[in-house]
């Protein structure tokens, strides 16, 4: 059996593509031949199977009095399950944490972060190895974000708080025993709604997750 990779995040692993003209097909999903999720299974080759699971507006813990389904504790252990034996979860969250509607501060959206893990660690679901998880924290949210129309549903505080999350969840991240990496200056976010991955943040960021993911698995 191929070793299972599960990324779960929110619309940065989903692909979404807030400037169209950097997508090749003009649309608001990266394609295929675009997605990091795609171009990390290009690069590790046939004996993995990387598994997308990227939902927009996904959160750690919180409910969205907005969107329905958006906390990821409440659905994590099906989806596990549902792709079982996992030999590895990428789990990159924590930019929609930071939205002005859940009034959270970096430190509570680590603590967010934990308890997933947890919830993540106790699903039955993994392979001969057991619990292994990859924690990402996302790129900063640039302050210019707080100023466009599309800024707005974020609200207030946005910007700041991601630039905490990493000194919050890192180590949360390691004394539940999961791996490591700070995806800020890897990844770079766009300059029309600055919160989103560009085509080249995609490449880039798969080439890196491709000299990691083999080391963890």
């Amino acid at each position: 059996m191929k070793k299972h990779i599960v990324c779960f995040g929110d619309s940065n692993t989903h692909g979404l593509c807030a400037d169209l003209t950097d997508c090749a097909d003009g649309g608001t999903r990266f394609n295929e031949e675009e997605r990091w999720t795609c171009l990390l299974q290009q690069h590790l080759g046939s004996d993995y199977l990387v598994i997308e699971e990227g939902l927009s507006g996904r959160t750690t813990v919180f409910s969205d009095p907005l969107h329905e389904g958006m906390s990821a504790i409440e659905v994590i252990d099906p989806i596990l399950m549902s792709h079982e034996p996992v030999d590895l979860l990428i789990l990159m969250l924590g930019s929609n944490d930071t939205k002005e509607r859940f009034g959270c501060n970096a430190a509570c959206i680590a603590k967010g972060m934990d308890r997933l893990i947890g919830k993540a660690k106790a699903t039955p679901c993994w392979g001969s190895k057991g619990p292994n998880i990859l924690v990402i924290c996302p790129p900063h949210i640039d302050e210019q974000r707080e100023l466009i129309p599309a800024g707005a549903s974020m609200g207030k505080g946005c910007a700041e708080k991601s630039r905490e999350l990493a000194k919050w969840m890192e180590p949360v991240a390691k004394a539940q025993g999961c791996a490591w990496l700070d995806a800020q200056g890897i990844a770079e976010f766009n300059k029309v709604d600055y919160l989103h991955f560009t085509k080249k943040a995609h490449a880039d960021f798969a080439a890196k997750l491709a000299e990691i993911v083999p080391t963890l698995v």
